[in-house]
């Protein structure tokens, strides 16, 4: 046996499909555990359901790689924060701290947005106020926010805390008292009269970020920005304890954003473990159920093998994927009801197949003489039987995997995937329903479908490499 695994293994190995189909193999697993190790099995729920999660991210942005194949550049989407005053400073009987980020304009486009987040703002006496202050290249500054934080309550007693449980969220764009300030801004530095009713038509970051030109139109102001938050407290001690300065561009991370601004490079991720989970499990229990009623019935015969092909062939003809879809219509699109329902209706092609070659297997002379030597029927099928079809067994366990990873993206496309879980056919699924084909967002509709080819290419291309060793008239060893 020993022999014959390293023969096996020799003739497997030799093949350039085999060698292909092993290294993509081995990168879906290194990608799956890297996953599982860094994300959270109900990342799901917790964060790709959650839009609260993804609020601050860019809506439907290309991949930041895009600026390399392109002579226009896009605006790379800025988020930092900082939970250190660069400065602060006792002025007319108020502790200033200033919380500080530089933000630097290098192309010819306006951010989409600009958002600015508090988080656990913590006071002892009196409730401070907060200003958000820009300081643009061209020197200008513009105050352009006031938050007065919320006041103690009765019965509260020092520290106070605020915005530990959910930041504030100060979104500038859009806002009434922003507009205000930017249409006194307009009249004082340019000498334009708009009217702040008027700023969201002229637009908020085209104020904030750009300047007149000659024909009437703002133009973007490049260089050094500094964003401040500045905190007024009457005690010391007062302080934030993160501010983060979010302005929104049009690419972002390695494979860009959806319309809710969740980043498609996690949800891809996600998918590959799913993908493995889905294609083992459902191929692993088929192939068990199938190799081993297919061996039982074709040893054993009579009213056993009767009823397993009867069985079998009441389940092979009924239509799959209808079954499929209406199952987990009724059921649910859960992922465990997806698998169930795989397993339950792939057996029987293997039983059939399996079947036929014992009935060839049991009349040889090692398994006369087992019998005539007292072996029992268990022991000649596990020690005898099953080694002769083993190799066979195992490239049709591997084959039977693509298929299911097929079914399921096939189910999440329709709609019927688990909605708790991000899939490949889900991103698809949701990309469509959302036009992502007819507005042009490649990123969203490309990576997933080429990613299920290409899970089901390497597993196909590991079983072709399996050939040579299933099948004697294909060897190349002796």
């Amino acid at each position: 046996m020993s022999s014959y695994l390293k023969e096996s293994w020799a003739e497997f190995w030799a093949g350039g499909i085999s060698k292909l189909g092993v290294i993509f193999l081995l990168t879906v697993v290194v990608i799956s555990i890297y996953t599982l190790l860094n994300f959270p099995l109900d990342y799901g729920t917790r964060y790709w359901n959650n839009p609260k999660y993804w609020a601050d991210n860019p809506k439907a942005s290309m991949p930041v790689w895009v600026n390399l194949f392109t002579a226009q550049k896009f605006l790379n989407h800025f988020s930092m924060s900082t939970r250190i005053p660069s400065k602060a400073f006792l002025s007319g009987g108020h502790y200033l701290k200033f919380y500080n980020v530089s933000y630097e304009l290098t192309v010819n486009q306006f951010p989409t947005f600009i958002t600015i987040k508090l988080e656990d703002v913590v006071y002892y006496r009196k409730a401070p106020s907060v200003k958000v202050i820009v300081q643009r290249p061209d020197g200008r500054v513009m105050e352009l926010y006031t938050l007065i934080v919320e006041s103690p309550v009765p019965g509260e007693k020092p520290p106070y805390v605020r915005y530990s449980d959910e930041p504030k969220k100060i979104i500038l764009s859009g806002n009434t008292y922003v507009a205000m300030v930017l249409s006194k801004f307009l009249a004082r530095e340019y000498k334009i009269s708009v009217a702040p009713s008027d700023i969201m038509d002229v637009g908020y970051e085209a104020v904030i970020f750009g300047y007149p030109g000659d024909d009437g139109k703002f133009k973007p102001l490049k260089g050094i920005y500094n964003l401040s938050v500045v905190l007024y407290a009457k005690d010391g001690k007062d302080k934030i304890g993160r501010v983060t300065f979010v302005v929104g561009g049009q690419v972002y991370g390695l494979m860009g954003t959806d319309t809710l601004g969740r980043d498609l490079a996690q949800g891809l991720l996600f998918g590959f473990p799913v993908a493995l989970l889905i294609g083992f499990t459902t191929s692993f229990l088929t192939t068990l159920i199938g190799a081993s009623l297919g061996i039982v019935g074709g040893y054993m015969g009579g009213k056993i093998d009767d009823l397993i092909q009867r069985v079998s062939d009441v389940v092979n003809n009924l239509p799959q994927l209808p079954l499929l879809i209406f199952l987990t219509f009724i059921f649910g699109g859960k992922l465990w009801i997806i698998v169930a329902v795989l397993i339950a209706f792939g057996w029987p092609n293997l039983v059939i197949v399996v079947r036929s070659m014992i009935l060839q297997i049991k009349s040889s002379p090692f398994v006369e003489a087992a019998v005539s030597i007292g072996a029992s029927k268990w022991r000649i099928m596990a020690r005898h039987i099953f080694p002769q079809v083993a190799p066979y067994i195992l490239s049709q366990m591997i084959f039977y995997t693509p298929s299911a990873i097929l079914s399921e993206a096939a189910l999440s496309f329709l709609g019927l995937g688990d909605p708790s879980i991000p899939t490949w056919g889900q991103i698809l699924e949701y990309g469509f329903d959302n036009g992502a084909v007819y507005l042009g967002y490649w990123w969203w509709i490309l990576p997933p479908g080429l990613l299920i080819v290409f899970s089901a290419v390497t597993f196909v291309l590991i079983a072709l490499g399996l050939e040579p060793v299933v099948n004697p008239r294909l060897r190349r060893w002796r």
